[in-house]
């Protein structure tokens, strides 16, 4: 009996020494020149790693990479349209688990500098922004209008139970938490920053907040009283002098990105830069004791359709790839690059006498993939929802959708040839008279009309609306509406009465048994394969046309042979001993039926635009 409650004893203290230590407070404050971890200066070495662009599955994985290449932290954005897809909806759970997220960094001995900001731009949809936004007349983005004022007080509050207590002075590991995103490039409104301050502290944020702005934005971007963090500079002393000039001659010192490479976009050549170029800038930095984030350390997968796009005057319209490899010293699928060992190399030269790095974990396995046969197609408008009517044409956010497609179809008076011109077409149209595609617009290239020859009698008009992604970066956050959001006209005369289809395409309800379709128009493929083990690999769509690809209900990404990703990473964790399901949305080519797997990436290959 005194034996048990020795026992019983040493158990409540243990288990009361456990809860202290993981409740313990810390202090993380600003001196002069450096910060200070519990009075202590500290050099943070920050990695960027989006816990949206990761499966949960590989989280901790990630994070002993980021460990073993000489990270002390990990920086994240935190996005709105993740967490709340519909208003009012919140979703925190899954691959949108954030809280989690921070607490496996901590469980790696990581820290964590969080970026909750509303607008995150990151090559996202919309910039982070929900779609739903837009539904609001006349609210204004980025400014102190109140209905976007009001929308976001209540997600940043939801956020804040989320995160709030994981701040280090609340026993958790974030350092520091960013107001709003480089908001300087945007406008200079201090009384919206200030905002920004008071909403992060009503949910909970009371530790450390900052700014980050590029070189050019930083005097708009930046809130008095704040620290100012710099964007895409790493000459050490341009560095002090910017932050010292707008931080009362003091630092310290923050390059809140710092950019290893660049993101791509669809129809352009795969961006990379040797990790030779920046070795020397590396070991400058570190040796003046400026603190660094790496953006991207590991860029992952942008899936489903939250890709971002840039658009602006001067430039066309450009959707971004669902591959986010970045050129990051960590690849897409979680493995050490060159960059990686070199600049690994670099970290070691500073550590403290006595502190060693973690051995870098073995690469994960990757296989050709025997081709998958598909056996089963079924046809996109074979599987329609209920339709919508209306005298014109409605948008993606008039029909509350988010994100996918949208099939619009009516009626004209055949036996003629004229010129279909599609007013506002955001992004991609497929145009198909009576079940026969015909033609495609594209925005990228600035297409918005086709010539037509129309059979006789009354014929069938759709068209199909792919929203390739909203803009993330840039004046125009507000001309973000998908669909046709315009009219249509032939020969100059507006067509009338059409019928809208939502096909958001988050599920997949597939009826019948499958039948082999014509005439071009959209099918699904589908088929059953089996696996011994779950490996990575890159199933190989170059001889695709364009369309998206679902493994285990999982949404991968988009592909378009237009290039220049010419594979979809498939990570072993979303694969299953024995029985896998995949189903391939097919928009051009729909004769293809097999569909390899590669040992590795093609991200470097153009195809006809």
């Amino acid at each position: 009996m005194k034996l048990l409650k020795l026992l019983l004893f040493v158990l409540v203290l243990f288990m009361s020494y456990s809860l202290r230590a993981q409740t313990t407070k810390h202090t993380f404050t600003l001196s002069d020149n450096a910060f200070l971890l519990d009075g202590k200066p500290f050099q943070i070495i920050s990695g960027e790693m989006h816990y949206t662009r990761v499966p949960r599955e590989a989280w901790r994985a990630r994070m002993k990479m980021a460990k073993a290449m000489g990270l002390n932290t990990i920086g994240t954005y935190v996005f709105w349209n993740a967490h709340e897809p519909q208003k009012g909806r919140y979703d925190f759970s899954g691959n949108h688990d954030i809280a989690e997220f921070v607490k496996i960094a901590k469980e790696e001995g990581l820290y964590v500098i969080l970026r909750p900001s509303p607008y995150v731009c990151a090559e996202w949809e919309f910039g982070g922004y929900p779609y739903w936004l837009e539904k609001e007349q006349g609210l204004q983005v980025r400014s102190t209008e109140p209905k976007y004022l009001a929308a976001y007080h209540k997600y940043i509050m939801e956020v804040g139970k989320q995160l709030a207590p994981l701040q280090i002075n609340h026993g958790g590991n974030i350092l520091m938490v960013q107001i709003e995103n480089e908001y300087g490039s945007y406008g200079s409104d201090k009384d919206y920053l200030a905002l920004n301050q008071k909403m992060f502290i009503d949910a909970g944020f009371d530790g450390q907040l900052y700014t980050c702005d590029p070189e050019a934005a930083i005097k708009d971007g930046h809130l008095p009283g704040l620290l100012p963090a710099i964007n895409g500079v790493d000459d050490v002393a341009k560095v002090k002098r910017l932050i010292n000039e707008n931080h009362g001659g003091k630092g310290p010192y923050f390059i809140a990105e710092w950019y290893p490479a660049w993101f791509d976009w669809w129809g352009t050549k795969h961006h990379t830069v040797p990790a030779e170029h920046y070795l020397a800038r590396l070991d400058s930095v570190l040796s003046a004791g400026v603190s660094i984030n790496m953006y991207m350390f590991h860029g992952g997968t942008t899936r489903g359709f939250m890709n971002g796009a840039n658009y602006n005057d001067k430039d066309p319209y450009e959707p971004q790839i669902s591959s986010y490899d970045y050129d990051a010293p960590l690849d897409e699928a979680g493995n050490a690059t060159d960059k990686y060992l070199k600049f690994r190399a670099v970290i070691q030269k500073h550590l403290k006498p006595g502190q060693t790095l973690p051995e870098v974990p073995a690469a994960k396995s990757s296989v050709d993939l025997p081709a998958i046969h598909f056996t089963q197609t079924y046809g996109l408008f074979g599987n329609l929802p209920a339709a919508k009517l209306h005298t014109n044409p409605q948008t993606f956010e008039d029909l509350s959708q988010d994100y996918g497609f949208v099939l619009y179809r009516t009626s004209v008076i055949g036996g003629k040839k004229g010129m279909l011109k599609i007013d506002g077409l955001r992004d991609y149209g497929i145009i198909y008279l009576n079940g026969k595609r015909v033609g495609v617009l594209d925005r990228r290239l600035k297409q918005d009309s086709l010539e037509l020859t129309l059979p006789k009698g009354k014929v069938q008009l759709d068209i199909l609306v792919e929203n390739l992604g909203r803009i993330n970066f840039g004046p125009y956050l507000l001309k973000n509406k998908k669909g046709i959001t315009g009219g249509v006209l032939f020969n100059g005369s507006l067509l009338k009465n059409w019928y809208s289809y939502g096909l958001p395409l988050d599920k997949l309800n597939l009826k019948g048994n499958g039948l082999q379709i014509s005439n071009g128009k959209p099918v699904i493929k589908k088929a059953i394969f089996n696996i011994k083990k779950p490996v990575d690999t890159y199933l190989d769509l170059s001889k695709w046309g364009k369309g998206t690809v679902w493994l285990n209900g999982h949404n991968l990404g988009r592909y378009w042979n237009i290039g220049p990703q010419q594979t979809i990473y498939a990570p072993a964790e979303w694969f299953k001993a024995g029985q896998n399901k995949i189903e391939v949305l097919e928009l051009l080519k729909t004769d293809q039926n097999d569909l390899p797997g590669l040992k590795k990436p093609v991200l470097d290959k153009l195809g006809p635009q």
